[in-house]
């Protein structure tokens, strides 16, 4: 079995507008590699071969992908785990200088490339950034990039569906959907991002300590990430916390959603909600389905401002009286559509209209993953509604 990908056609739309490179940064196996291998000449730093090129310069690159030569279209280089290379960033501005007019350069690596190409900014105005994710409800059914912010309502059919809810949406156990396949490879990609991509972004001793942490923070997916808290349970520091935290983050093992305070009286506005990246590993029904519902809705706002169709955010809602809404769609700095995650439950939380009237939310949707699939535009109401999760998430990319 194979499944086309969303990715596909947004890096050829990237090749035929933009001169500029493609950096393509997500976790550990989402799928970069296989973007990029079959578009031209590939280069991978950690083969041996590859990185003996490389580091003749850009002009012994040129000279191996034929760009002395005219052809019939501008030919693709792709360069995976560049950002291991000591100068990448040297590297790169002077080739995409000289050959920028000659060729289309596609950077891609491990999460740590997110982290490495923040440092200085001497790739400034030469590369568009890419966040590639795992697969979601709407990118199994509208694989190619859209103008438009929203797709129509679609429907799933049941075994995609299931094979997203029981072995989450990497690529590889998505497609095999085999559950002795899905354990392995789970246990397997927490070791190789826990220790190897661990030990290459920072000098940490106490790995027990921090697989510790991450055993926590998978249980307590979907929940508010009090430090001093996590920071008892495995005897280290606040501070040693909030590092390590930061670090599962930048490695996409996890990510955070921030309270929104704006127009919000007495709101929280400090503490973070903490999400895991494959879903499939949390445990119990309503945080898993939250995190499936925060994994889409980050993966929306993220390609939408990758695309330059505006700039989005993904925020929640929370006030001291312990009103909460799960998550808030932020659309060029004003709030767009407030959403509350439930299993099954389908009468409507009053905390959405609250929060609603309070920051004059356009729509706040109440979405159910039990309910069944609704062929209607849910953006055409304007008071809380209770939402299908597999029609309101098929309008997503």
């Amino acid at each position: 079995m194979t499944q086309a990908r969303l990715y596909e056609s947004l890096l050829a739309q990237h090749r035929a507008e933009n001169r500029q490179m493609a950096f393509l940064v997500g976790a550990r196996q989402v799928g970069k590699t296989s973007l990029c291998r079959p578009l031209g000449v590939y280069l991978d730093w950690d083969n041996l071969d590859d990185r003996a090129l490389i580091l003749k310069g850009p002009d012994a690159v040129a000279e191996r992908i034929g760009l002395e030569r005219l052809g019939e279209s501008l030919p693709v280089v792709s360069f995976d785990e560049l950002h291991k290379h000591s100068r990448w960033k040297s590297f790169l501005k002077g080739f995409f200088d000289t050959y920028e007019k000659q060729a289309r350069i596609l950077v891609t690596g491990s999460s740590q490339l997110d982290v490495w190409r923040k440092g200085g900014d001497s790739l400034m105005g030469r590369y568009f950034l890419y966040r590639i994710h795992p697969f979601s409800v709407g990118e199994i059914l509208h694989p190619q990039v859209s103008e438009e912010l929203l797709a129509p309502p679609t429907p799933i059919s049941d075994t995609d569906w299931d094979a997203l809810w029981r072995h989450g949406g990497f690529p590889e156990p998505f497609v095999r959907r085999q559950d002795r396949f899905t354990n392995r490879w789970r246990g397997l990609r927490r070791q190789q991002l826990l220790r190897e991509d661990v030990r290459e972004l920072a000098r940490i001793h106490e790995l027990s300590h921090l697989e510790m942490l991450a055993k926590l923070l998978a249980d307590r997916s979907g929940g508010q990430l009090v430090l001093s808290n996590l920071a008892q349970d495995i005897q280290v520091s606040v501070d040693t916390v909030k590092r390590w935290v930061e670090l599962l983050v930048s490695l996409h093992y996890g990510l955070l959603v921030r309270p929104w305070f704006f127009s919000v009286a007495k709101s929280l506005r400090k503490e973070p909600k903490w999400f895991l990246r494959d879903w499939s590993e949390v445990p119990d029904d309503g945080p898993r389905f939250e995190s499936l519902v925060a994994c889409h809705l980050l993966k929306a706002v993220e390609t939408w401002t990758d695309q330059g169709l505006g700039n989005f955010e993904l925020r929640y809602l929370r006030d001291k009286e312990k009103r909460e809404v799960d998550f808030l769609v932020v659309r060029d700095e004003k709030p767009w559509f407030l959403v509350e995650a439930k299993v099954s439950d389908t009468v409507l939380s009053p905390s959405l209209r609250h929060f609603q009237d309070q920051i004059q939310a356009p729509h706040a949707f109440q979405v159910v993953r039990d309910l069944e699939f609704v062929q209607a535009d849910p953006f055409l109401r304007e008071r809380p509604t209770v939402v299908p999760a597999r029609t309101l998430l098929s309008m997503l990319p």
